[in-house]
């Protein structure tokens, strides 16, 4: 058995961004259009799915950090289509859940972590950075669906050079445009990889930069900046740290899993908004 949990919000946005022709309802469309395909993919076995949406783009982070991301910018006929999008998941029969106070990402690691050990395995499609937290083993996986590419605990140990219980740490040294999360001055890639895999967590790093691995260059300069912004640093961590007990309504894996396409409900969406989906 498979789990396989959706990004909604990402879909969407790239449904509304691809190249496909322009019409009404185009993201939403779209959108339902990739269920049906990701369903009919004999390679990826769907068994139980479920996907979580923003909606609106807004969650208790903005109450922390004023610079997180919210719906400003959104394309207004982008975001028209957020309940319209739900629709369209429910009617090819995937559960949704809409999210509010948490965020989609928060309900995908809650679901991960709470059937992770029922299924042979939990497969987030999604390529943000955020969810690499999640991942264990080759159990709970990452989909990069844009690159058709999988990432493991061992390929984010190899590309990215942290463990998952890291990436938190590593996202607020080197920020995450996709969340509003600014990180520190100077701090790229390899310098928060060389430090969080001898430390593992912030808390852990020297503030002395006599003490950091010899790789790290201007390392003083950089442990001055890591004393003087810790509390930054460390609320960056929070906003970054996915919330693994949402309370999600359904308690059974079984609740999850996939009973097919609902013909009326789909023919309901195609009514609406002029598509010509089928099952």
């Amino acid at each position: 058995m498979r789990l396989h949990l959706v990004d909604g919000t990402f879909e969407l946005y790239r449904a509304h961004y691809s190249k496909r022709p322009e019409q009404p309802f185009k993201a939403s469309i779209g959108l339902a259009q990739s269920l049906l395909g990701l369903l009919k993919d004999p390679a990826e076995q769907v068994t139980h799915l479920a996907i979580a949406f923003d909606n609106p783009i807004r969650s208790f982070r903005n109450d922390l950090f004023a610079g997180y991301k919210t719906d400003d910018g959104v394309p207004p006929e982008l975001r028209e289509q957020f309940d319209l999008a739900e629709e369209g998941a429910r009617a090819v029969g995937a559960v949704v859940w809409s999210m509010k106070e948490f965020e989609a990402d928060d309900a995908l690691a809650t679901a991960a972590a709470r059937w992770r050990d029922q299924v042979d395995q939990v497969r987030i499609l999604t390529p943000d950075k955020d969810l690499g937290q999640c991942l264990e083993g080759d159990r709970v996986v990452q989909i990069d669906v844009i690159r058709k590419r999988k990432l493991d605990e061992s390929s984010l140990l190899a590309r990215r050079g942290v463990k998952p219980r890291s990436v938190p740490d590593y996202l607020a040294l080197t920020g995450d445009d996709a969340d509003g999360i600014p990180g520190l001055p100077g701090f790229g890639e390899r310098t928060a990889a060389a430090l969080l895999s001898k430390y593992l967590h912030l808390d852990a790093v020297p503030l002395d930069g006599r003490q950091w691995p010899p790789s790290v260059r201007s390392a003083d300069r950089l442990a001055a900046t890591l004393r003087e912004r810790l509390p930054d640093a460390l609320l960056y961590r929070k906003l970054a740290t996915l919330v693994t007990d949402v309370p999600l309504p359904q308690r059974s894996l079984e609740e999850l899993r996939f009973q097919g396409v609902s013909a009326g409900r789909l023919a309901s969406f195609n009514a609406r908004t002029g598509a010509t989906l089928a099952w």
